[in-house]
């Protein structure tokens, strides 16, 4: 309260002068959204903590008061009436509010005169005003239709992707706070997270030296007293009077020598149902600004009224099969769990719906691309085969003749292939494909294989020539293989597409070219993707489409753990090839800190002695690549002129043109090259068997996964080579993760690793799996840049055994009801298009 009058008088006195004025926006100087807003701030530092809400909402209504017509700025007003006078009731005034009086005397006013002037007041166009009739507020309302959630709050909740009251009920908390366990005061301990109830026997504030105001309350029960601290919240000295019985939640630690609650969650014990303190409390993502205590009453309030208007979408039988809760109960309890047990089954019954949905896409997709046209089968002559392997300068090991089998197997039946072939790095899968690629041209049809740099592509358009020349006039048809990138002159590019669109090319090696206009394949027969987690999946059906319907391989040297391989390439029958080919060593590891880089150069210098070559990595810069290339540029010129000045280095980036990437290449794969000097990259399609040592500088800003590749561009030969791996953090879990592939040589198990230590959450790509058409990567476990990610919510990695669960019923809904256009499955065909719509949005 300010010269003797209250807040709520103070916005009477305006919103009834406003009324007088027939709505000019002049009763307040600034107008009234700027007078509101001033109010607020002022209402909030005077009223107790649960008149907070209905201050926000009277706010709210005046957002863009000005901007409003006559009968917009009179229906923000008339709003503002009920909220007002409960917010004067609870303040304890037994008077009507004059406000109230106002509009009952308006309306007897309205039925004797007719409408009131700024009701028909004529727009510019000369037609009357109608004000627009309100619109029923449902799941899709947005959020500023909820009591307290202004027009800036809203934009607090729209960072965080809250835009409409459905998105709120899925903004699940990343955390609970368990304050359970109900203590007497005697019983706190220092360190811990405890509970207490009592009475607040007095509260008084201070100040710091620094001018932050510290609000402190004694409270006491039955076994002694504690003192609750409380920083910049001035509102507590109104709120938190004595003799009140509250309840404290929080972390008890010694402060001025004694035991002393540092900035607890608190409610007051009449409160009908806590939501801060004695359970477990949720702990919600933020945004700048937006208060944790604020997010979790909203919630409360949202979850209470809206949850149980979802419709469960999820057919009975199987929700009965798998013993689910229903969506409205696991949603009330994964925000406010009644225990621990509550609240896995929430979560379990969440995770399952994440899964069995993406199943269901997958599935889908796997129908359209096999049943959507039949192919001729290809003939796999065994001896035809047999002899282009016998022609190979090596011995194709075990799991690739097994990984080979799998694909010609697909090849000779009548529908299309789908099949991803992954494998370790280095363990030969480029060689599977080129000879799946030469079985399509012995049955005269094309290959084309698509890679996403130019290095990877030229990479494998000098391993196929190598492999033709070894088969010499094994195939039947004459095999030419080209090369076709973004970098080829205009004519030469021309001339290969003519080429290509004849026939008169039969393996087609490129890059993102391979897919662009003017592109067009006589007949088609195999697409293969090479790291394909690079590409959408749209990018990966345009290759597709320009033969009709060809196989499709698809290739990583990504391991990818056993969750991902299940969800995102459900659609996929899977090959892997875990075994390296024999002769090649095993690549040391070594993690060194900062003040061991000297050792590491030393090292580098002693190979390059030696005869051998060296890899440096420059930090991963997230930000821009073209900071990324200044980076490299500047540690290349360091380099060479403070420690290897005696060396030839040689520098890579991103932002160099392809015929400066190439020269760089060459020299390097000549030898003319000691030390080359790159930003990622060289992460894949660099094969120099003389390189020995690769060095990662900032190894803690990449993932284990891009560790791993990094790892794999050196022991490509027979010569013992060595990754050292430096780290400018101190960080335990960047350590931790550090000391993983120090000790783990195994790129599945690493995959494994990598994403158990980043947890749930955004490790799906959104492109690679939807069907939005957006561009993006596999996720962040690959350690790459990502664009695009898809989010699960509920699911985890760990949760393989919910996963399976849900895909065997998927697969039971499927294989009964693959279009789902039965009545019981009406629901549920549009929850998977809107899912698979939104990404992966359960919402």
């Amino acid at each position: 309260m300010r010269n003797g009058e209250s807040s709520t008088s103070k916005l009477e006195k305006f919103l009834s002068l406003e009324r007088r004025q027939n709505f000019q926006d002049r009763a307040v100087m600034g107008g009234l959204e700027e007078g509101l807003r001033r109010w607020a701030k002022e209402a909030g530092e005077e009223s107790p903590a649960d008149q907070q809400p209905i201050i926000e909402e009277i706010a709210s209504l005046f957002v863009g008061y000005g901007r409003r017509d006559g009968a917009g700025r009179a229906q923000a007003v008339e709003a503002s009436i009920l909220p007002l006078s409960g917010l004067k009731a609870m303040a304890g005034s037994g008077q009507d509010s004059g406000l109230l009086v106002e509009a009952s005397q308006a309306s007897q006013r309205q039925t004797q005169e007719g409408p009131p002037a700024y009701r028909v007041r004529p727009a510019e166009d000369g037609r009357p005003i109608v004000p627009p009739r309100p619109r029923p507020v449902g799941l899709d309302s947005p959020v500023t239709v909820l009591s307290g959630v202004s027009g800036a709050y809203s934009g607090k909740l729209r960072r965080l992707g809250i835009e409409h009251i459905r998105d709120l009920l899925f903004l699940f908390p990343r955390r609970y706070n368990d304050y359970t366990k109900i203590k007497l005061v005697r019983d706190l301990r220092a360190g811990q997270v405890e509970t207490v109830v009592g009475t607040i026997w007095e509260i008084s504030k201070s100040q710091t030296k620094s001018g932050k105001l510290i609000v402190k309350a004694i409270v006491a029960d039955e076994s002694g007293t504690i003192e609750a601290v409380w920083w910049n919240q001035p509102y507590l000295l109104n709120t938190l009077t004595r003799g009140k019985q509250v309840v404290l939640s929080g972390k008890v630690d010694y402060f001025l020598g004694r035991l002393t609650f540092a900035s607890p969650e608190w409610e007051f014990l009449e409160t009908p149902e806590l939501i801060h303190t004695a359970r477990l409390a949720p702990v919600y993502p933020l945004t700048e600004d937006l208060g944790e205590r604020w997010l979790r009453r909203l919630q409360s309030r949202t979850v209470a009224r809206w949850a149980a208007e979802l419709v469960d979408y999820l057919p009975d039988s199987v929700r009965a099969r798998q013993d689910l809760l229903d969506l409205g109960t696991a949603l009330c309890q994964i925000h406010f769990p009644d225990n621990w047990e509550s609240l896995a089954r929430a979560r379990r019954r969440l995770a399952f719906d994440e899964f069995f949905l993406l199943q269901l896409g997958v599935l889908a997709k796997r129908r359209d691309w096999q049943e959507g046209q039949l192919v001729t089968p290809m003939k796999v002559d065994p001896e035809v085969v047999q002899g282009f392997v016998d022609s190979l300068p090596f011995t194709l090991t075990k799991e690739q003749k097994r990984a080979l089998g799998d694909i010609l197997d697909d090849l000779a039946r009548p529908v299309p292939m789908a099949r991803l072939l992954q494998g370790e790095v280095g363990s030969g899968k480029t060689v599977v494909a080129i000879l799946a690629m030469l079985v399509a041209v012995a049955n005269g049809y094309q290959s084309a294989m698509m890679a996403p740099t130019e290095i990877l592509a030229e990479q494998h358009y000098r391993t196929i020539q190598g492999v033709l020349q070894a088969i010499g006039s094994k195939v039947d048809q004459a095999a030419q293989a080209r090369l076709l990138t973004g970098s080829l002159a205009k004519a030469e590019k021309e001339s290969l597409r003519e080429d290509i669109g004849q026939g008169r090319v039969n393996i087609v090696i490129g890059t993102h070219a391979l897919i662009q206009e003017g592109v067009d394949f006589q007949s088609l027969g195999l697409a293969v993707i090479d790291e394909q987690h690079r590409f959408g999946v749209m990018q990966r059906l345009r290759l597709a489409s320009k033969g009709g319907r060809p196989h499709l391989l698809v290739m990583t040297a990504t391991p990818i753990p056993q969750t991902i391989a299940l969800t995102i390439f459900g659609d996929l029958d899977i090959s892997t090839i875990a075994e390296l080919p024999p002769g090649r060593q095993r690549v040391k590891t070594y993690f060194l800190e900062p003040r061991q880089r000297e050792r590491a150069y030393n090292f580098i210098r002693s190979q390059v002695e030696k005869g051998r070559q060296a890899f440096v990595i420059c930090p991963l810069i997230e930000e821009s690549e073209t900071q990324e290339a200044r980076a490299a540029v500047q540690e290349f010129e360091r380099l060479q002129r403070e420690v290897f000045p005696d060396l030839r280095l040689g520098l890579l980036h991103g932002r160099m043109k392809s015929q400066e990437k190439d020269s760089v290449l060459q020299g390097f794969r000549q030898g003319l090259v000691d030390v080359l000097v790159s930003t990622p990259v060289v992460e894949v399609g660099i094969d120099v068997p003389n390189a020995t040592v690769m060095l990662v500088e900032g190894a803690e800003r990449f993932g284990l996964a891009q560790l791993h590749q990094f790892r794999g561009r050196v022991g490509r030969g027979t010569l013992e080579s060595c990754c050292v791996l430096l780290s400018d953090s101190n960080e335990p879990e960047a350590m931790e993760r550090l000391r993983i592939i120090e000790d783990t040589y195994d790129g599945f198990s690493l995959a494994e690793k990598d994403l158990e230590l980043r947890g749930p959450g955004q490790f799906f790509d959104r492109s690679q799996v939807g069907m939005n058409g957006e561009e993006g990567r596999l996720g962040e476990f690959s350690g790459v840049r990502q664009s695009g990610r898809w989010e699960l919510r509920a699911a985890r990695v760990s949760d393989v055994a919910i996963l399976e669960l849900a895909r065997r019923e998927a697969q039971a809904v499927f294989q009964q009801d693959p279009k789902l256009s039965l009545p019981e499955h009406r629901l549920l065909a549009q929850k998977v298009t809107d899912f698979w719509q939104k990404a992966g949005d359960l919402s």
